[in-house]
């Protein structure tokens, strides 16, 4: 089945350099390209694309704007030279499927990241899953900072820890540093080979360390080890 993807860059150059790249893989084909928001949804709204490439900074209407409407017709990969933690935030709060920074993935990466935003997994370059990662642990450490009572009065003070002791299911399951991280990105939807590049290990170490957590989670499969870190199953 070829799927159909709209380009959105206010670069012409990029533009025509990622209709040309995806034009050569067979089953991909770009039905139109728009060089700002506005124009990608009325572009969106004539042709329907499977996939929608989006970049974040545009004249007139910007990505971030256009992006709710459009993820109401299609999957929307941002795909851009901005890496900042908090674009990368904004964008996975108004649903885009994945993100993409420029100069971090080769071609065929950007191909399979087409595909599998299609069909609802998460793709993220290096620079994205640190910022996914940073939003994870930010949760955790929302959810269990607390006040104390101190010892000889009754003065509240702030607990304040790093954000791998604070995730309360740690000393639960008994994860190793390294394991509590590789699971954090688990939980955030990254692939084996995007773990591996965030935590610049191989995805052989990788599947080691989820083989030794799926143990520790007495789980089979990534959606019971979720389940189980997040808190949402009872574990005997």
């Amino acid at each position: 089945m070829t799927l159909t993807v709209l380009v959105a860059d206010d670069n012409p150059v990029v533009r025509a350099g990622l209709t040309s790249l995806l034009a050569a893989h067979p089953g991909l084909r770009v039905v139109a390209e728009a060089p700002d928001g506005r124009t990608a949804l009325e572009a969106t709204a004539r042709h329907r694309p499977d996939v929608i490439l989006l970049d974040v900074r545009m004249p007139g209407m910007d990505g971030l704007t256009a992006l709710p409407r459009l993820t109401r017709m299609a999957p929307v990969l941002m795909l851009t030279y901005s890496g900042e933690s908090a674009v990368v935030r904004e964008a996975l709060r108004l649903g885009a499927g994945g993100y993409l920074v420029h100069g971090e993935f080769t071609v065929e990466e950007l191909v399979t990241a087409v595909r599998d935003v299609r069909e609802g997994r998460a793709h993220f370059t290096p620079t994205a899953a640190n910022a996914l990662l940073g939003m994870v642990r930010g949760r955790a450490v929302g959810a269990t900072a607390h006040r104390v009572v101190g010892s000889t009065g009754g003065i509240l003070t702030e607990s304040a820890h790093p954000p791998s002791q604070l995730q309360p299911n740690v000393s639960c399951f008994g994860l190793s540093r390294r394991e509590a991280e590789v699971m954090d990105l688990i939980a955030s939807g990254l692939s084996n080979r995007q773990i591996a590049d965030t935590c610049f290990i191989s995805e052989k170490t990788v599947k080691n360390h989820i083989n030794r957590i799926f143990a520790k989670l007495h789980s089979t499969t990534r959606s019971e080890a979720i389940a189980a870190w997040l808190g949402t199953r009872t574990t005997s």
